[in-house]
């Protein structure tokens, strides 16, 4: 087995670029840096530096070793950060991994909970839009879009919070303003402001509700995200169709109304790690987010089409 401590000092060497600028970052003599070295690549049976100059670089193998070693000191890393944890008296982590619009709507009650209950969990969030094949470099918790019933894969079980209709949003004045629903195949004729990467799960759903509807929308302007789309409606460019969640806190002006016949549905899920299920952090994260999702309101432009309009087919976005 590989001396960690030696993997450290050579990933040392190979970011500094000399072993004497190694040794000056990590404290120790120029001689211990090498002889570290030396020893590793005496374990490992590889050349793993070269002279280049006044300082030394990473053969082929040297690099190769280096960039899998990284992956196994951050992997430590985040062992001995737990280890500190727990030897602080601090209750651990949670990592929490969300897509843009519940990150908006759902996350800051999430996380105020979760720092007045539990003040010693350390948070980390990040923004994914897909989840990691490696199960690995996934989240403890996160939020994706797939169809109900979709499997995450061993050692993860998807909760399903939400079914999330979309919506059609609309400049100030606009003919439709004040319908209590459109019609899809209403918006053929408009101008159209894309709100999402060009193959993202997001569009494809749309683009799929559309030809249901017998066209193909016209987009006008492709803006990636939601509120740059939803600034260019305000400006009157034109009008962008998103999931309910996204129309959440529109700009002045602004009007949501819910598309039917078909109306595209995007099934939202928390997917947790079996290894954190039964953890009070994830325990509360996961009783927040249902908390959130089943609010008055949080489907209200759904129930607002059901009762004025006869149901009509839905369609699920595809998993990411």
């Amino acid at each position: 087995m590989l001396d960690v401590h030696r993997l450290r000092i050579f990933r040392s060497v190979v970011a500094s670029g000399s072993v004497q600028a190694a040794a000056a970052n990590l404290g120790y003599t120029p001689s211990a840096v090498s002889q570290h070295v030396a020893a590793l690549q005496r374990e490992t049976g590889l050349v793993l530096l070269e002279r280049a100059g006044r300082g030394v670089r990473p053969t082929a193998a040297g690099l190769t070793l280096a960039a899998q070693a990284d992956g196994v000191l951050a992997r430590l890393g985040e062992v001995e950060a737990v280890v500190s944890d727990l030897r602080a008296g601090r209750t651990g982590s949670l990592s929490i991994a969300y897509f843009a619009s519940v990150g908006a709507a759902w996350l800051p009650a999430v996380v105020r909970r979760l720092t007045d209950e539990l003040p010693g969990v350390r948070l980390d969030l990040s923004l994914a839009e897909t989840i990691p094949d490696d199960p690995d470099r996934r989240a403890d918790v996160q939020m994706v879009v797939a169809p109900r019933g979709f499997d995450p894969g061993p050692g993860f079980r998807a909760h399903h919070l939400l079914d999330d209709p979309y919506v059609v949003v609309l400049p100030p004045g606009h003919r439709l303003t004040d319908e209590a629903h459109v019609d899809l195949a209403d918006l053929a004729g408009e101008r159209w402001v894309d709100n999402d990467f060009a193959r993202g799960w997001c569009r494809r759903n749309v683009l799929e509700a559309c030809t249901a509807a017998g066209f193909t929308p016209p987009f006008h302007v492709e803006a990636h995200d939601y509120p740059t789309a939803l600034a260019f409606v305000a400006a009157g460019i034109g009008v962008t169709v998103l999931p309910a969640l996204g129309a959440a806190h529109l700009p002045d002006g602004l009007t949501a109304v819910p598309v039917v016949r078909p109306t595209p549905v995007r099934s939202i899920h928390a997917v947790v790690r079996d290894a954190v299920a039964l953890t009070p952090a994830a325990r509360t994260v996961l009783d927040e987010l249902r908390r959130a999702a089943s609010a008055p309101g949080a489907d209200a432009p759904h129930d607002r089409a059901s009762r004025d309009h006869a149901p009509s087919r839905a369609y699920s976005a595809a998993a990411v």
